[in-house]
């Protein structure tokens, strides 16, 4: 059931509207019409984005000034850092999609074009289909659908140090990229990476870590990466692990995650689903990214999850 809105569905909703100009799809064009369709029953005030982290401090000031909604046209990294600003509090987030994957506005039904994804974020309002979902977090940083340890974020890496490359090459520069990486920047044979329960407990070694916060991972073209079926948005996390990055095992797992096949575990990959805490350590130091945003490198990860933390604009029930 929606959490609240209900009282209010018949009247206008006051809304921050940001806008990362420089995500890959964001056309001045796009940016007017859309502003134009949520102007049209709502109280629209526009925000773009002018650095790193701009996005979370303009939604946090919005939910310190009661605005009911902030409404996202950008790549998955302007979302998650509004979703950084308005965790824990009433004001909702929506998603328009913006970047070259848009992976959280496919996960929930969007349309690819920001116009017509506009026109049903303008339903979902209308029917007050708002609802609160869990977040994981690695060291405070909150992550909407997945944190990746190890060779994706090395991958990440290297595709935002050639930025002015993404808003045209899109997902060729990423398969570019991870070939590059798996070929000269990663050990693919030694595990660097160890996982311990909350207690201390070794849950299982690997050379890739996935956090993942709801499925899929992440979309190839128009095919989703599935690696862990039914996760929801509700669920706690789920820890992907790969044991090795030799090419059978990457090869494997991703034939299977093309196919919509769950990974269940076996002797390349171990699956821990349902979990609140856990700690990944790294020898040496291992680069993380969350939501595809790369954070740096890290000896030490410490992740959580937290139930019904922010507030979710949704066309459908999660």
């Amino acid at each position: 059931m929606p959490i609240y809105f209900e009282q209010i569905v018949l009247i206008f909703l006051r809304i921050l509207f940001i806008v990362n100009s420089v995500a890959s799809s964001v056309t001045a064009r796009r940016r007017v019409i859309t502003q134009k369709i949520l102007s049209a029953d709502h109280e629209v005030t526009l925000a773009e984005t002018t650095r790193s982290g701009h996005a979370t401090r303009l939604a946090l000031s919005a939910a310190n000034n009661n605005f009911d909604l902030v409404v996202v046209l950008g790549g998955d990294g302007t979302v998650n850092e509004a979703a950084n600003g308005l965790a824990g509090t009433e004001t909702a987030l929506a998603t328009l999609p913006g970047g070259s994957t848009n992976v959280l506005a496919r996960i929930l039904g969007l349309p690819d074009d920001p116009v017509d994804a506009a026109l049903v974020l303008l339903d979902a309002i209308d029917r007050g289909s708002i609802f609160r979902i869990g977040l994981g977090a690695v060291e405070g940083r909150y992550f909407l659908f997945h944190c990746g340890v190890g060779f994706d974020a090395a991958v990440v890496e290297q595709v935002e140090n050639r930025g002015t490359w993404k808003r045209w090459a899109g997902h060729p520069l990423f398969v570019w990229a991870a070939f590059d990486t798996w070929l000269r920047r990663v050990e693919r044979n030694k595990p660097s990476l160890r996982v311990l329960d909350m207690h201390g407990n070794l849950l299982t070694e690997g050379s890739l870590a996935v956090a993942m916060n709801t499925n899929p991972y992440t979309y190839l073209g128009s095919r989703p990466i599935d690696l862990v079926g039914g996760l929801s948005l509700k669920d706690p996390l789920a820890l992907v692990t790969l044991k090795d990055l030799k090419l059978a095992s990457l090869a494997g797992v991703m034939a299977s995650a093309l196919r919509g096949k769950d990974l269940t575990p076996k002797k390349q990959v171990d699956l821990c689903t349902g979990q609140r805490s856990f700690l990944v350590e790294a020898d040496p130091p291992a680069p993380y990214q969350v939501d595809g945003d790369y954070l740096g490198t890290s000896k030490s990860l410490r992740f959580t999850w937290t139930p019904e933390r922010l507030a979710l604009l949704m066309p459908d029930p999660p």
